[in-house]
């Protein structure tokens, strides 16, 4: 069926049709809903290839991410590409990994060759070569994660994972907890360090110490967790407390607490960023800094990148999202 054929049906003109399916803010809701209407009653579907050669737009999103930090093991991230990945596949919109290795700038060819429409920038950095580029260059990009090195407006979607730290340290602290440790990955990713900040700044306004032994800086992953806390444990004063900024290496802190006998008594209280993965092996509810279902977090990226491509106002295009916690297995210090 035609777009000539519909056209005819409702008697309008296929200019018209033509627009409503395309969603034209000239053509009224109710026509809009008529159009579509019948071309789902004939099963229309439009020339993809023709509307892009016609609108300028290509339908596909490049999401760049670093190529040796280990996103794809972390299960919060790869929850969150899929739910951004289903999102826009309802607009008819490809997302595109692209995962480059720092300095490499691999996603140029599809800048030049005219493949996407714009950039997802994951895993930003302070100061981020990648950002830098795309603005340069005035390509649509939006960043997941703020960055200090951009002096010009630019599109960002992020937590404030400052805040949801400092959470976290005033709650051990408000149960009685003074020797907090803190297991942070060990690279420069900007929501890394603004989780570092977090947990220093709550010991800071709960006038607690700062013990170096217990700031640790590891890979993400289970088994780098499980070795931290391990050398924790064996520490002369080993902490109360522990929390994770990670939920790879906060897993493998759960394990080992898990095999000491310290984690299901609440002996020494865990707190993980995103709580422990949906297939942990230790089966207990830890108490997590949440930030929103990856189905919403996915849905809100999704709306940021169709409003960026349509070129909305950069004040649509500034999110920070709040944390949240949940509260698990979490005790009281023992009495020393």
């Amino acid at each position: 069926m035609s777009l000539k054929a519909i056209a005819k049906d409702l008697g309008l003109s296929v200019t018209t049709v033509s627009r409503a399916l395309n969603g034209y803010d000239d053509v009224s809701a109710d026509t809009k809903a008529r159009v579509q209407a019948a071309a789902d009653v004939r099963g229309y579907r439009p020339n993809t290839l023709a509307r892009r050669l016609k609108m300028g737009k290509i339908d596909a999103v490049g999401l760049i991410f670093p190529f040796t930090s280990h996103p794809l093991s972390n299960s919060a991230f790869v929850e969150m590409v899929g739910c951004i990945t289903r999102e826009l596949a309802k607009h008819e919109i490809d997302l595109l990994l692209v995962p480059d290795e720092l300095g490499t700038f691999s996603w140029r060819r599809l800048i030049e060759s005219k493949r996407v429409d714009a950039m997802l920038v994951a895993h930003t950095l302070n100061d981020d070569p990648r950002l830098l580029d795309l603005q340069q260059r005035n390509f649509p990009f939006l960043a997941l994660g703020r960055s200090t090195c951009l002096t010009q407006d630019y599109a960002w979607f992020d937590f404030d994972n400052r805040a949801g730290m400092q959470m976290a340290v005033d709650h051990l602290a408000g149960l009685g907890h003074q020797r907090i440790a803190f297991l942070g990955e060990n690279n420069q990713q900007s929501f890394i360090s603004q989780r570092r900040q977090g947990y220093l700044d709550g010991l800071m306004a709960n006038k607690l110490p700062l013990n170096p032994q217990y700031v640790n800086k590891v890979s993400p992953s289970r088994r780098a967790g499980y070795q931290a806390t391990q050398a924790l444990l064996a520490l002369p004063q080993p902490p109360t407390s522990i929390v994770c900024d990670c939920n790879m290496h906060g897993e493998g802190a759960a394990l080992a607490l898990y095999e000491a006998g310290l984690l299901l008594s609440g002996a020494v209280s865990l707190i993980i960023y995103d709580g422990l993965p949906s297939d942990s092996l230790p089966d207990v509810a830890v108490t997590a800094i949440r930030q929103g279902t990856r189905e919403a977090v996915g849905l809100q990226i999704a709306e940021m990148t169709m409003a960026l491509i349509r070129n909305e106002p950069m004040s649509q295009l500034q999110v920070l999202w709040q944390p949240e916690l949940q509260a698990g297995v979490t005790a009281h210090p023992p009495k020393l």
